[in-house]
């Protein structure tokens, strides 16, 4: 069978130097900087981690990056107490992810053939959800129930959306057990009961695959105490999200054959791909970068809530870090072909004009061996993986709810690690109880 070669400028390889910082700068903050974030966070420095952040906008986020910056923002703010601020973060954030979404599946030109970090960050779809949660919480601690429910309103569309084109797939994410929960509670304190136990039935049988999926017990999350004044829910965030990391693997140039034939982002840099592989242009094998998550250690496991002599132990409403790993490993084998798919093109695009240029210049010269050299270079700096993911989210949510006297409280909160040793203690002081109705409190740990 006659094969044709691809046919390359030489140009292409010098082209794609020029794009080397530009593809840097879009790859979102480094490890380090979210390692740095997420201690200031521990420390309870959030004037020190907005200002951080702030300061990374134009830098290390920069314009493809706007809805991670908003999103890393708007939960900084939350956890300093800063909920009008932190709305305005995540309406920001929310907007443009919507925008991003309501595009063609299709990618932006050069997502197959550079890299993934090319495009717009639009976020995963837990990430949306968790951002109505935000919202939805910034309002309920605010006291401003209208609005509350609006998010709500949002968070319920948004989980029927799943459920409807994700309900016959075989993935975890179908539905989101800990913001049914939350709305289940808006709901009811808005004097809605119907909708309050639909939410919370749906609430329950999330949790019911939460288990399965990821090994999460199913929490009760009732209030402790007795009936009459009104009801304390604590909001434990706990932890720090996981981070996305690059590994790399090498592969043999049949299997990269493969998985350039099965990529259809992008048909007609395929086929090339595919026509140079049969010819032998490859080598023995590629290396190629894809995501992975790891999860960075924290102390803290659990918390006890003391007020007006009760008590009650929190209770893991939503394992973050379980999910997005999860999520991640569903789509890893797709994430894979398409990382095999652009590092043998760009393999392919080096080799071509570097043989463009032995045949000007000769074999070995002093042209061919830079031209070797440079696509080389220029291949392995444009292959990464994609790791930009929601940084500064808890790595759980944990909810405790208690019954108290109407009237102001001192609610003791005892933080403890796996054995149950304390390891810290926190107090909220005049914390006021209505009769008949919900207050919404929360407090931030990541140590």
């Amino acid at each position: 069978m006659d094969v044709t070669r691809p046919r390359f400028s030489s140009g292409k390889s010098g082209a794609f130097l020029f794009l080397i910082p530009l593809l840097a700068a879009c790859g979102g903050p480094s490890g380090s900087m979210r390692k740095e974030v997420n201690g200031l966070i521990a420390a309870r420095d959030y004037a020190g981690a907005q200002s951080r952040t702030e300061k990374a906008k134009e830098g290390s986020y920069g314009k493809k990056n706007m809805v991670l910056y908003y999103l890393d923002l708007g939960a900084i703010q939350h956890d300093a107490g800063k909920f009008k601020e932190s709305d305005e973060s995540l309406d920001k954030a929310e907007r443009r992810m919507e925008e991003l979404y309501t595009k063609s599946v299709s990618k932006a030109a050069g997502t197959l053939i550079l890299n993934d970090t090319t495009t717009e960050y639009a976020g995963e779809r837990f990430e949306r959800a968790l951002v109505n949660v935000y919202r939805a919480l910034n309002y309920a601690l605010l006291g401003n129930r209208e609005s509350a429910l609006v998010e709500v309103r949002k968070i319920s569309r948004l989980l029927q959306e799943y459920a409807d084109v994700y309900g016959a797939k075989k993935t975890a994410y179908k539905d989101d057990a800990f913001a049914q929960f939350l709305t289940s509670l808006l709901y009811e304190d808005d004097g809605r009961p119907d909708d309050a136990r639909i939410s919370r039935e749906k609430s329950r049988k999330a949790y019911e695959l939460y288990a399965s999926a990821y090994g999460t017990p199913t929490p009760r999350l009732e209030p402790v105490g007795e009936k009459g004044g009104g009801e304390l829910v604590f909001l434990h965030y706990n932890g720090v999200a996981p981070r996305k990391i690059s590994k790399t693997f090498s592969v043999a140039w049949r299997d990269a054959a493969i998985a350039v034939n099965a990529t259809k982002d992008d048909e007609a840099q395929s086929g090339q791909a595919v026509n140079a592989i049969n010819a032998g242009l490859l080598g023995h094998s590629i290396t190629v970068s894809y995501p992975d998550y790891t999860q960075d250690p924290y102390q803290i496991a659990g918390s006890l809530v003391e007020a007006a002599g009760v008590k009650a132990q929190s209770e893991l409403a939503e394992d973050v870090s379980a999910i997005a790993r999860k999520d991640l490993e569903e789509a890893q084998a797709l994430v894979k072909t398409r990382a095999i798919a652009r590092a043998t093109i760009k393999y392919v695009v080096a080799k071509a004009a570097a043989d463009a240029v032995a045949k000007k210049y000769g074999k070995n010269s002093w042209q061919h061996l830079l031209a070797q050299a440079g696509g080389a270079a220029t291949s392995a700096a444009t292959e990464f993986a994609d790791t930009r993911a929601w940084a500064t989210l808890p790595a759980q949510f944990r909810v405790a709810r208690l019954r108290l006297p109407a009237g102001k409280h001192e609610v003791t909160v005892t933080y403890t690690g796996p054995s149950g040793a304390t390891l810290s203690t926190q107090t909220f002081k005049d914390v006021v109880i209505v009769k008949g109705r919900r207050t919404y409190l929360h407090d931030r740990t990541a140590l």
